[in-house]
């Protein structure tokens, strides 16, 4: 910290005698455009103007951009370490991290407890493969189970297949879907899968079939054959939409990439009442709004029995930024799957299954969940004072707990690059939405901070 104040101190001492004596015949023996002034002005002011084209960080991205795969746009910012709600960037800028990862940190960075496990874990045993049993992957499916019970979700819960990612699990709930179709129709003829528009399952082809957005399909098209798509809320079409060669349904009980868009009650009743009459699988990917981001440890929690899943994917908050999966499933599932169905050569390490056994454990905490709803609320409330301050700006609030989208009337961009360069880290998702996935231990300061950042980003963008 001392190193970042006074690298900006003698820096802005330096515009400052620049500006006084010389800058008048700086500017004119350099030729500098008034536009590079305004570019140093303005990144004197900001607390954390992004790297310049000259910075150790965009140094360091233009070198490795050369050997990676170009799949994301992002700024030249590099992050090298964080705690608790923060990062720091190469050049030691600290940010508010509003994002957790998108939706994974929810112990926030580098948890102390969780750095003692994995550097003990580590020490001991990394991985056997899934040849031979560890002491791990079992007692991590029992306690799935368990918390899943206790909390008044999946009333069923029975068995867990742990793997390595969102995508993974998703993937293997659908071939679960198809193995469990075939047993009730022999013939083969019950293989379709029904998703919804808005829904984002996973970039593998099973998952990304499931994802009925252009951007992500087209460019790898054809698709897996047998989904079909329908509309999230829409009760009246699920009849239809939903019939006897369906074998699986997968919905998101609050959909994250689509626009944090949160299903209905009776949308989900009225669907499990539908998969039920024709005996297709009900799939809760809660693989972002689940384990206690909506303050309860899933998102479907609060409904009755019938509108229970008969599997549950879930991913990112699992294991606080170490990578696993897990399907939950009922016994109409496990059932079904044999010896050799379905594999995995990383998933269930003792690694990841210890650290997930551990933040399954923390997060399924009462108080922790209760917590999480009192700063959804003072966050939905700050929202709210936004919208009353830029009424042309703002428009709906929609969410639970610590998963909150905010709809904008513009590009959300500008703005969240001006909330990135004044300290605060804030994504997008669905169409001009912003998405806030805070770490379920970020607290009332932070909280307030947060708002404040942001409400200065917007200001600077009007």
């Amino acid at each position: 910290m001392a190193l970042r104040l006074s690298t900006r101190a003698a820096f802005a001492s330096g515009v400052k005698r620049l500006s006084s004596r010389s800058m008048a015949t700086a500017a004119s023996a350099s030729n500098l455009s008034s536009q590079f002034q305004q570019s140093i002005n303005r990144d004197a002011s900001l607390p954390n103007p992004d790297p310049s084209d000259d910075s150790p960080s965009t140094t360091l991205t233009a070198q490795h951009l050369k050997h990676m795969v170009a799949t994301y746009a992002r700024p030249s910012v590099v992050f090298v370490k964080g705690k608790g709600s923060y990062l720091w960037d190469l050049e030691n800028r600290k940010y508010l991290d509003f994002t957790a990862g998108i939706a994974v940190n929810g112990l926030g960075h580098s948890d102390p407890a969780l750095a003692l496990l994995i550097a003990d874990q580590a020490s001991t045993l990394m991985h056997t493969s899934n040849l031979y049993f560890n002491p791990w992957t079992g007692a991590l499916s029992e306690l799935l189970v368990q918390k899943t019970l206790e909390s008044g979700a999946m009333h069923d819960a029975s068995s867990v297949f742990v793997c390595n990612s969102g995508s993974e699990a998703n993937e293997a709930a659908i071939k679960f879907s198809r193995k469990v179709g075939k047993a009730i129709d022999p013939t083969g003829s019950k293989y379709e899968l029904v998703s919804f528009q808005g829904s984002f399952h996973g970039r593998t082809m099973g998952s990304l079939s499931a994802t009925p957005n252009p951007k992500y399909q087209e460019p790898f098209s054809p698709m897996v054959p047998g989904f079909k798509y329908g509309t999230y809320n829409d009760i009246g079409a699920i009849n239809d939409l939903v019939t006897e060669s369906t074998c699986g349904v997968i919905v998101e009980p609050i959909q994250g990439e689509g626009g944090v868009n949160v299903a209905t009650d009776e949308f989900l009743i009225a669907l499990a009442k539908r998969c039920r009459e024709v005996g297709a699988v009900l799939i809760y990917d809660e693989i972002q709004c689940g384990l206690s981001r909506t303050g309860s440890l899933w998102a479907h929690s609060h409904l009755p029995k019938a509108a229970h899943p008969d599997i549950i994917t879930s991913a990112k908050a699992l294991g606080n930024g170490f990578p696993i999966g897990a399907v939950i499933t009922n016994s109409l599932v496990s059932d079904k799957i044999k010896v050799g169905d379905h594999g995995t050569t990383y998933g269930g390490n003792p690694m990841a299954c210890r650290i997930a056994h551990h933040v399954v454990e923390r997060l399924a905490n009462a108080t922790l969940q209760e917590e999480v709803l009192a700063k959804g609320r003072m966050l939905r409330e700050g929202f709210e004072q936004l919208r009353q301050q830029f009424p042309d700006l703002i428009g709906e609030i929609r969410g639970r707990g610590l998963i909150l989208g905010v709809q904008l009337t513009q590009d959300p961009s500008p703005i969240i690059k001006a909330a990135r360069e004044r300290g605060l880290l804030v994504i997008t998702c669905g169409t001009n939405t912003l998405r806030f996935v805070p770490p379920l231990t970020v607290s009332d300061d932070e909280i307030r901070t947060g708002l404040h950042i942001l409400s200065d980003a917007i200001k600077s963008t009007q």
